[in-house]
């Protein structure tokens, strides 16, 4: 697998470098100082994951990710950021990440978020979900009321970045159920992708709505 990370901070680069090499054997991994080297090259090395930060010298990572996207649609970007307002995250997203964590998470939820973004899932850190507040909830909340209570609570496992895999294991049912269940809520609510699907949590606050159901299951 090949790793763009992209920051302007050289010992905070190292650090990645070693960290991901330990944990992702094996792997190529370049490294980028600003949004424009990011983009340069990612035009022409194409790697299979972006770790972006947001605070970048020249374009921001943001800008950076959007330019990226434009020539590749398919890019995976991470963004992985000392920001933690809703703003900064939602515009991530907005420009088509697949993840957003901050810099303070633990190694585990850094890997967890590599490896699942990797994989072309969405990750967004969970803390970052738990702090959201909008003034549109209360629309949002209320298409939310179309789910069933399955639909609902797989729904809400989704917005907590658990994985097909693990929903499954922690409502014991199919792996395909899971898939369908999916499908079937991204119809109800109009949903696209899975990108815009945790976007809307965000937007509805649902870890507010869901905290007891979504306390039995394991964050790891």
């Amino acid at each position: 697998m090949k790793i763009l990370i992209a920051d302007d901070h050289a010992v905070v680069r190292q650090g990645y470098v070693s960290l991901l090499s330990m944990a992702l054997e094996p792997c190529e991994i370049m490294e980028a100082a600003s949004g424009e080297e990011a983009c340069d090259f990612s035009r022409r090395h194409q790697p299979d994951l972006i770790i972006m930060d947001v605070g970048l010298p020249g374009i921001s990572g943001i800008e950076a990710a959007a330019r990226i996207l434009e020539a590749q649609k398919d890019a995976r970007i991470l963004f992985f950021s000392m920001y933690n307002e809703v703003p900064i995250v939602k515009r991530a997203l907005q420009v088509g990440a697949m993840g957003y964590i901050t810099k303070s998470c633990d190694t585990d939820t850094l890997i967890k978020a590599v490896q699942r973004v990797a994989e072309g899932e969405i990750f967004v850190e969970y803390d970052l979900i738990m702090k959201s507040s909008f003034n549109d909830q209360a629309s949002e909340s209320a298409k939310l009321q179309q789910l069933t209570r399955r639909q609902f609570e797989v729904f809400s496992m989704l917005a907590r970045g658990l994985s097909n895999d693990e929903i499954a294991h922690a409502l014991a049912i199919e792996k395909k159920t899971v898939a369908n269940t999916v499908t079937a809520i991204k119809s109800s609510l109009g949903i696209e992708s899975m990108a815009k699907l945790v976007f809307f949590a965000i937007d509805a606050g649902l870890v507010q709505i869901c905290t007891q159901p979504a306390a039995s299951v394991s964050r790891e």
